[in-house]
């Protein structure tokens, strides 16, 4: 089997979710984007409950280090000028939800990153409430 064919078929669920992600990426407007990471944001954060409960380290790992990066993103696309006190709110919030994301990472309870979800679940709900017409 050619290389590449043996890369996609070590984890095909892995495979079809980059590609669908990447296809969703290509043709999305800013506000799709954060969408996209919302939604990504919270699957990350439901799998490494998810891995908590089972003792996977390895998988909790790779979510928590997804998780932390896509809050970094979500923070790094405010924009202060435009946004003011909102921005500004914003930016506290992804710090807080990325500090709690580490700190649940070192322990073996996965309530942290369910409430974290949770709450990021409540502002992408009203997020894509107010999606441009």
């Amino acid at each position: 089997m050619p290389r590449y064919a043996t890369a996609l078929a070590a984890d095909p669920a892995t495979t079809y979710r980059q590609i669908d992600l990447t296809a969703r990426t290509q043709s999305a407007d800013p506000h799709m984007l954060v969408t996209l990471l919302y939604d990504e944001l919270i699957a990350a954060l439901g799998a490494a409950a998810w891995a908590t409960e089972r003792r996977n380290f390895k998988v909790k790992g790779e979510r928590v280090t997804r998780a932390t990066a896509i809050l970094f993103a979500l923070e790094a696309g405010l924009d202060f000028d435009k946004g003011g006190a909102a921005a500004q709110s914003f930016a506290t919030l992804y710090r807080a939800s990325r500090q709690q994301v580490v700190d649940a990472s070192i322990g073996n309870d996965p309530a942290p990153f369910r409430r974290v979800a949770g709450d990021i679940a409540d502002i992408a709900q009203a997020w894509k409430a107010m999606r441009p017409q």
